[in-house]
């Protein structure tokens, strides 16, 4: 859905988990860019004063979101509110999809009256088997998502039935989060969504890939269990997350300086 240009934003709070938190559109300092603080960068460009919020913490539940940060980002008052969550429930082996609906329409109804416009968003999910054992679950939460907005009046951002955004490419190592390529697109399909006009088709396919070898395939898969997957079950197994104690990205609703542009297109 998209609508015209009418208003100029600005104020903008982005609420959700590592997805809004940038993870893994890392600068070289160690930190996390992603889509929230390029979108932020661009609507600042457009309207001196500008603040930016990012309530966003790595590894939490919708529960979580809606506890921890729904309520402090309604009372920020902001113009714009982006709003994702969810995903990280229907992925853990056990989970009652119902009560994920239930938690985040409880979010909405306490975001959407307290902004000029709440964006929702049909994550995006890497091409693949893990991808193909919860499409159940993750279509049956976009579908709520998808009434959701109709009864609150927000927009959704299809990311999921973009098909580029499955490409492997455009994620990180670990396979979970989005790289910077993949991170520039989806401020871009936020940043038409709100009605602006388009700087490049964000849904527009890579080149053709070129299969790597057997080794070097076997030579990923390993690095990627014993780096990534590893230290998640242990995670699971354990009750931690990552986020545990970690604080949000960007807690007070305060002027943004950051760059004007995103990165460059993927090469």
């Amino acid at each position: 859905m998209q609508i015209n240009v009418t208003y100029t934003y600005t104020s903008f709070v982005a609420v959700g988990d590592s997805f809004t938190e940038g993870m893994s559109d890392e600068l070289s300092d160690g930190s996390y860019r992603g889509w929230a603080d390029l979108l932020a960068a661009r609507l600042a460009a457009r309207a001196p004063g500008f603040r930016y919020a990012n309530l966003a913490v790595r590894g939490k539940l919708i529960g979580q979101i809606t506890d921890e940060q729904s309520a402090d980002a309604a009372a920020m008052d902001a113009d714009l509110v982006t709003l994702v969550g969810g995903l990280n429930d229907v992925l853990r082996p056990k989970c009652d999809v119902d009560l994920v609906c239930a938690r985040l329409e409880e979010a909405v109804a306490r975001l959407a009256p307290s902004c000029r416009q709440l964006v929702l968003m049909r994550s995006p999910g890497r091409q693949g088997p893990v991808m193909e054992r919860f499409r159940p679950r993750m279509e049956q939460l976009f579908g709520f998502i998808d009434d959701l907005a109709g009864r609150h009046g927000a927009l959704v951002v299809d990311l999921f039935g973009a098909e580029v955004l499955g490409d492997s490419r455009l994620w990180a190592e670990d396979r979970l989060h989005l790289n910077a390529e993949g991170h520039r697109r989806v401020a871009e399909a936020v940043w038409q969504a709100l009605g602006h006009e388009a700087s490049f088709d964000w849904r527009e396919p890579l080149p053709p890939p070129v299969r790597p070898g057997w080794t070097t395939r076997r030579t990923s898969d390993a690095r990627f269990a014993r780096e990534h997957l590893v230290p998640w079950i242990g995670r699971r197994l354990t009750g931690r997350s990552s986020g545990d104690g970690r604080p949000p990205k960007r807690a007070e609703l305060a002027p943004y300086g950051g760059d004007t542009e995103p990165a460059g297109p993927l090469s």
